[in-house]
């Protein structure tokens, strides 16, 4: 391997790491569904898991068919930077519509007074529908199954920014296996660090515990992933 591939190598590992952790949308989203969601850990990781493969795999892909057909990097970065703003205006679509139902689920599972009479006397008890008392509705059962896909499909969409003119541009002026290297290190990172994120993540929520908020916990949700959306649009974080 030649010095330039290895100093390529060395700074994918690099910038994936720091890209990824800067950028709260690869890892903060999966938090959030994974506590307003009740996911056990093994399923939230195997979600982040395929997300950021899929998110990895466009922009491999793209900068594959780029290099090979020699289109311009101004190109691609274009391109890229097309995917970006959808993939941002598709995460504040959904955390938009999904903070609304989950609003809309707070609203319906308020506490509430029920009134019952048994020979001659009356007594109520007050209860709401979370936990033991809930109540599958047919919009919640497809929510629950639709919301990971969304969450895919966004991050499919969504570019690795620095992946194509930082680290396999560069790689492929000295030789394929250099474009496989530093493709494959940053791959591996990103995913690594993602994983690693969420897993810290949910593991120190475990022991957080706020019964007045647990019926906002959809909503909460929805705003995280608003609040990512929004970042990268306006901040380009």
């Amino acid at each position: 391997m030649s010095p330039e591939i290895t100093v390529l190598t060395l700074s994918a590992a690099a910038i994936a790491f720091l890209h990824t952790v800067l950028g709260p949308d690869h890892y903060l989203p999966f938090v959030a569904m994974a506590r307003a969601r009740g996911w056990s850990l093994r399923r939230t990781l195997r979600i982040t898991l395929l997300c950021g493969v899929g998110h990895l795999a466009g922009s491999v892909l793209l900068g594959l068919v780029g290099i090979t057909v020699g289109v311009q990097l101004a190109s691609l970065e274009w391109f890229e930077g097309l995917r970006g703003n959808l993939a941002a205006w598709l995460l504040i679509g959904f955390g938009l519509a999904y903070t609304a139902w989950g609003l809309r689920q707070a609203l319906r599972n308020r506490p509430h007074t029920h009134w019952h009479s048994h020979d001659g006397l009356t007594h109520s008890h007050r209860h709401s529908h979370r936990g033991g008392h809930a109540h599958l509705h047919g919009e919640g059962a497809a929510s629950r199954s639709l919301a990971p896909w969304a969450i895919f499909v966004i991050f499919v969409l969504g570019p690795c920014e620095p992946l194509i003119p930082l680290l396999m541009y560069p790689a492929a002026r000295e030789s394929w296996t250099g474009v496989l290297a530093v493709t494959t290190v940053f791959g591996l990172v990103t995913v690594a660090t993602m994983l690693a994120a969420v897993f810290l993540s949910v593991k120190g929520l475990e022991k957080l515990r706020l019964p007045a908020f647990e019926r906002y916990a959809h909503a909460l949700a929805g705003s995280t992933i608003l609040a990512c959306g929004l970042a990268i649009v306006f901040l380009g974080i």
